[in-house]
């Protein structure tokens, strides 16, 4: 099975790339989200994949991060949800945001994706909600496919400088980063799973932007018992 493609980019189409390995060349079904963080042909890039195989079919699609890819995983084994509706919704919400998503039980969100309607969004978060906390907390360990280097070994041109993360997606790591810690201390504290990964996205949510300390606080006034 292939788990990683890394190679310099051919052409960029509107749900694919095609990367060029070696002289080989890999068509890989992207997201839009992906799709834009991808650098221009002749440029280097590397993807992690999920590769399909159907008994028609075999097919690749790629991730930026680990924890996408795992999201892909997950959403493609509820029934209903095939490679591309996957895609869809993390296309629309990002990892991020389809953590947040299933761990608060907010299917509207989740139906906003292409696709995707409100009975098959209610399936995917009342079958995910019990795994998102084990996701998000791999956010502050993936790692980023498209800052791999490529070997030159002189069959392929020498690879351009990997591309510079962008202010939005340095913050989004540092945001996940930040989850994953918080998620990981209320555990700790002996808060269950479910209930945890739900305050710290609520947290995240209200808070954008906040670091570690700020979300465990919020999260913990959430946890607090009312009245």
């Amino acid at each position: 099975m292939i788990g990683k493609i890394s190679g310099i980019v051919d052409y960029k189409s509107t749900d694919h790339v095609l990367i060029d390995v070696r002289g080989v060349g890999y068509i890989v079904y992207v997201s839009e989200r992906t799709r834009a963080m991808i650098p221009n042909a002749g440029e280097a890039v590397a993807l992690y994949t999920e590769h399909v195989v159907r008994q028609d079919l075999m097919q690749l699609f790629g991730f930026p991060t680990l924890v996408e890819k795992e999201w892909h995983r997950l959403l493609t084994s509820v029934q209903g949800v095939g490679s591309k509706a996957a895609m869809a919704i993390m296309g629309a919400l990002g990892a991020d945001g389809v953590s947040r998503a299933i761990a608060i039980g907010d299917w509207g969100a989740v139906k906003a994706a292409q696709g995707v309607g409100p009975k098959l969004a209610q399936r995917v978060v009342n079958e995910l909600k019990d795994k998102a906390p084990a996701v998000m907390a791999m956010g502050g360990d993936a790692h980023d496919a498209l800052e791999a280097d490529v070997i030159d070994d002189g069959d392929v041109p020498a690879p351009a400088p990997k591309p510079k993360k962008t202010a939005k997606q340095s913050k989004a790591a540092g945001n996940a980063a930040a989850q994953a810690d918080a998620l990981s201390a209320l555990s700790n504290l002996g808060y269950g799973p479910s209930e945890a990964a739900s305050a710290v996205a609520t947290a995240a949510g209200d808070h954008d932007g906040a670091d570690t300390s700020t979300l465990i606080r919020e999260a913990l006034k959430l946890l607090a018992p009312k009245g």
